[in-house]
């Protein structure tokens, strides 16, 4: 009997041999009567309740117990899998499933998935924050994130196809779209790119996003980046394609355009004049935080005749005790204030307020103070900071923050030429950008009027019947049903 204990105790399968050498990895040998079990799996992944409540009963309730195929029947946990293949078993294992084995067969093994499923609960938006849209945002949990979209689109044309990227991380990836609404081809073109990335690890979507781009060498998001699961709801009616990432709370959008990257949730959820008041002030501030710098430097190095003599008075006032060019002082305000916006990030919310704050108002006061910059370049360069602020996606905001330097550089060689020069550099390079083989730059160039109604300006939702044309949609037409009943009035929604 001893001898025949010690033949059950030896594990031959070399998956569970290499898995043991991990300290959290559980391969225990238990039996009963003359049955011999082994039950293994990685404690800091299994939820032990389930194990102990669930499992361990169905196996102790029944001595005649022969085969991993009667357990099954046994175990009311659906997804069940019986299988042989040794990479299957250590995949499953390292993602919160169970295995148990027989002594008959230790080859074979019955996976039941028990993870436990840790993370934050939901919680409001921290960068897409609204006043009067959901409170609701994505957090890491992909399963958690699928059921905020279901909710909102409770149809069974939404699709989900699963994939697994990283050869070490074995992340999953769930490409959504809405089928007879997302074109074919878009949705292939994204599945056939994330089966072509060859990565160690994927831990978020933005790792995922820079493999996925059409044009890498671009500072511009190519992929709508949101935490928002109203967003990406309304992206998929549009027809759009959605991707999430298992420990990532945020989700990707594609294909998209430049001017959707002004718009919120919020412009839809008021007066249509408000919220096309709104949207052009994002534009204009877009604007004005990439030229108000470089044009003040340009005009004072290049162009100064152009300035009113009463507002040059002033100008040259304001900078008597300057001992630097206008280059340098604009490089030192917009470099003080980089700094600023990183290191407010980086600390605790409280302390990084309070240094944004207090930081700015010091330094700003003391440079003046100093002789190191003039006030009017001060205010400049502040009011640039604030509105680069306007832009509701973070990703395009860095992108214009950016922007500001090459065009100060231009400017304090070529003058107004230079501007007009990097101007000229910019369109260029937004009109060769596409997203998915979509054109960036849509509905300018090339020029679609009736996608211009949803870009500058929200109309009223009576007039927007139709989907964006640039996704090339399968079903272009929003359906709006007539009332059957009732008096047709002159403010009624369907004419």
């Amino acid at each position: 009997m001893l001898k025949k204990n010690k033949q059950h105790q030896k594990d031959p399968n070399s998956v569970f041999e290499a898995l043991s050498r991990s300290a959290d990895f559980t391969n225990e040998l238990s039996h009963i009567e003359d049955l011999y079990y082994r039950i293994s799996f990685f404690r800091s992944l299994i939820n032990g309740n389930l194990l102990h409540e669930q499992i361990l009963p169905c196996i102790k309730q029944r001595s005649a117990l022969q085969t991993l195929e009667e357990l099954r029947e046994l175990i009311p946990i659906e997804q069940a899998v019986i299988t042989s293949e040794h990479q299957k078993i250590s995949n499953s294992l390292q993602r919160g499933y169970i295995a148990i084995r027989f002594s008959s067969d230790w080859s074979k093994a019955l996976l039941l998935p028990i993870e436990e499923k840790k993370g934050r609960p939901v919680g409001p938006p921290e960068l897409e924050f609204g006043i009067i849209s959901a409170q609701e945002a994505f957090v890491e949990v992909l399963d958690t994130n699928l059921n905020l979209i279901r909710r909102r689109l409770p149809t069974p044309d939404l699709r989900v196809v699963e994939k697994t990227v990283g050869s070490l991380s074995q992340t999953k990836v769930a490409i959504l779209y809405i089928d007879q609404v997302a074109n074919p081809d878009n949705v292939e073109t994204v599945i056939q790119r994330i089966e072509d990335v060859n990565y160690d690890q994927i831990l978020d979507a933005n790792y995922l996003v820079q493999m996925l781009y059409d044009v890498s060498n671009t500072i511009f998001p190519l992929f709508l980046n949101t935490e928002r699961p109203d967003r990406v709801s309304s992206g998929l009616t549009e027809g759009k394609i959605a991707i999430m990432v298992d420990g990532s709370p945020h989700s990707l959008l594609a294909p998209t355009i430049l001017l959707e990257y002004f718009s919120t949730m919020e412009d839809y959820n008021m007066s249509w004049i408000a919220a096309s008041c709104f949207r052009l002030l994002r534009m204009f501030a877009v604007i004005f935080s990439i030229f108000a710098t470089p044009l003040y430097v340009a005009v004072l190095t290049f162009h100064y005749e152009l300035i009113p003599t009463d507002l040059l008075e002033t100008i040259v006032a304001s900078r008597y005790l300057v001992p630097f060019p206008p280059i340098i002082e604009a490089l030192f305000l917009e470099i003080s204030i980089e700094l600023l916006r990183e290191a407010g990030s980086r600390l605790p919310t409280k302390v990084g307020q309070t240094l944004g704050i207090v930081g700015g108002i010091v330094i700003g006061q003391a440079a003046v103070a100093a002789g190191l910059t003039s006030n009017i370049l001060l205010i400049i360069v502040a009011l640039s900071a604030l509105a680069s602020f306007v832009t509701p996606i973070y990703k395009m905001g860095s992108a214009i923050r950016l922007l500001r330097f090459p065009f100060l550089f231009a400017a304090q060689i070529w003058g107004a030429l230079g501007i007009s020069l990097m101007a000229s550099f910019l369109i260029t390079h937004l009109m060769k950008l596409t997203s998915i083989g979509q054109p960036y730059l849509e509905p300018i160039y090339p020029l679609r009027l009736a996608d211009l109604k949803d870009s500058f300006i929200r109309p009223q939702l009576r007039f927007l019947k139709n989907r964006p044309k640039n996704l090339r949609g399968q079903n272009e037409t929003i359906h709006r049903q007539k009332p059957k009943q009732g008096r047709k009035g002159k403010n009624d929604f369907y004419e």
